[in-house]
């Protein structure tokens, strides 16, 4: 054999080596592309939701959250073709579909009608995508170890659709419960107001964090017993109309003041707000001081919330993130995780419509509104120093976990009247509204402030 022919011989294995071991370099360096940007894409929706726009209206988590996932895909189109020789462009297509209905949310901002309505639509386009994009995966890949590193986006997209098809499907079915009481037109949007008994004063509840007028259900009628009672929802929640625009404590009581006078319902009223209902019942007795013959602060809010409870701006600060991502979620078909059963206590009619709206995107929409607007109400309550001899009842549960904080700003409260009643009971902060033998120390409260009302003296047990 020639030299040069050996040299030949020899040389073309070495060159297949090279080529096999180029070829080899590329696939790590795929696997890597493809891992990264399986990484990358939820990632950057989650610090989008969570973080940078954590608390945001529905429109802009949702849109943020779908570029994020976009710039997954992307990630893989792009790195793919500059760092390996195995070009994945196919993964534009899902980017370039995430991307284009990320923009059009955060462009267009649609509000809950249309996107409920986009529910019919988006979950078998998506499940379509998702289809599409795992046969290219399955073709590029084959059942090798960058598809399974990039299944998990897969099987997210597969499941957001369906999810929101289920959840589409079941609203539609669900119906809408009977409606106790009446719409009411304020001006721009109607506003559910449900009373009944008969006497005076007319005493008027007001529910804290997500609660609707059902959840009044065991206390409204017992109440009912003793005078005329009217519990109602605001803006956004069960019947009552949406609203645009800011639902700090101003808005709130300003929509109960024109809310009663337009019904025909004759104050001053006695006001009986649990949680947060507490603090707007306050910001109410600050802008109509007139209105109010008496107050009832069951495990209320303070005021002072922020700075009286240490640990309240990290869990305010929690719970803003959550109530604005509950939405989404929702739509895409985690309610039946995150919903709680009603309360067995409440008459069937509430519970009734307490399953029908709890978990309703509309109210959770609404939810997430009333939350970013906290810090305005508290301080808003501020605004009442106190009430002088207006009678008021200021219950307080002991049990349960009870904030840093949390005794001390009770009896706070109980100092805006120096003829007030303060009642430590044995209850938990829900239970006082939702529990059937709870639920007596709040009519217990509110009959107490009636009886004085009605006998222009100070509350019994002050």
């Amino acid at each position: 054999m020639s030299t040069t022919a050996a040299a030949t011989t020899t040389g073309r294995p070495a060159r297949r080596s090279a080529r096999d071991g180029s070829r080899r370099a590329s696939a790590r360096r795929l696997t890597w592309v493809v891992a990264g940007s399986a990484v990358l894409g939820p990632l950057a929706a989650g610090v989008a939701t969570v973080g940078v726009f954590g608390g945001a209206p529905e429109h802009v988590l949702t849109g943020t959250g779908l570029l994020g996932l976009a710039l997954g895909w992307a990630a893989l189109a792009l790195g793919s073709t500059t760092l390996t020789g195995r070009p994945q462009r196919w993964a534009a297509v899902p980017a370039a579909a995430l991307g284009a209905v990320g923009t059009a949310l955060l462009v267009l901002a649609p509000g809950d009608g249309p996107l409920t309505a986009a529910g019919w639509l988006w979950p078998p386009l998506l499940l379509g995508l998702a289809g599409w994009t795992i046969h290219r995966a399955v073709r590029s890949f084959g059942l090798r170890l960058p598809f399974w590193l990039l299944s998990p986006v897969l099987v997210l997209l597969v499941l957001a659709s369906v999810g929101g098809a289920a959840t589409t499907v079941r609203t539609a079915l669900g119906g809408s419960p009977s409606m106790p009481g009446e719409l009411v037109d304020v001006g721009d949007r109607r506003l559910h107001l449900a009373c009944t008994g008969s006497g005076g004063p007319t005493v008027v509840l007001l529910g804290g964090m997500g609660e609707t007028s059902a959840a009044w259900g065991l206390v409204q009628p017992a109440v009912a017993g003793t005078t005329r009672v009217c519990a109602y929802d605001r803006a956004g929640q069960a019947w009552s109309d949406s609203a645009p625009g800011p639902k700090d404590g101003v808005q709130v009581a300003t929509d109960l003041h024109d809310l009663l006078n337009r019904a025909g319902e004759r104050g001053p009223f006695v006001l009986a707000g649990h949680s947060v209902g507490g603090t707007y019942a306050m910001v109410y007795a600050a802008q109509y001081p007139d209105d109010v013959a008496g107050l009832v602060l069951l495990d209320s809010s303070t005021p002072h919330q922020f700075t009286a409870l240490p640990d309240y701006p990290g869990a305010y600060s929690l719970a803003r993130r959550a109530t604005a991502l509950l939405p989404t979620l929702q739509r895409l078909g985690a309610g039946p995780l995150l919903t709680s059963g009603a309360p067995a206590d409440l008459p069937a009619a509430a519970r009734a419509q307490m399953r029908a709206f709890d978990w309703s995107t509309r109210q959770l929409r609404a939810e997430r509104d009333e939350v970013a607007a906290y810090p305005a109400v508290f301080e808003q309550a501020q605004a009442l120093p106190g009430i002088g001899s207006t009678p008021l009842v200021v219950v307080t549960a002991t049990a349960g976990d009870r904030q840093a904080g949390w005794s001390a700003a009770q009896d706070a409260l109980a100092e805006l009247s120096p003829t007030s009643s303060h009642r430590l009971v044995p209850a938990t902060h829900s239970s006082l509204l939702l529990d059937a033998s709870a639920s007596a120390f709040s009519v217990a409260a509110v009959e107490d402030v009636v009886r004085a009302v009605r006998a222009q003296a100070a509350v019994l047990g002050s």
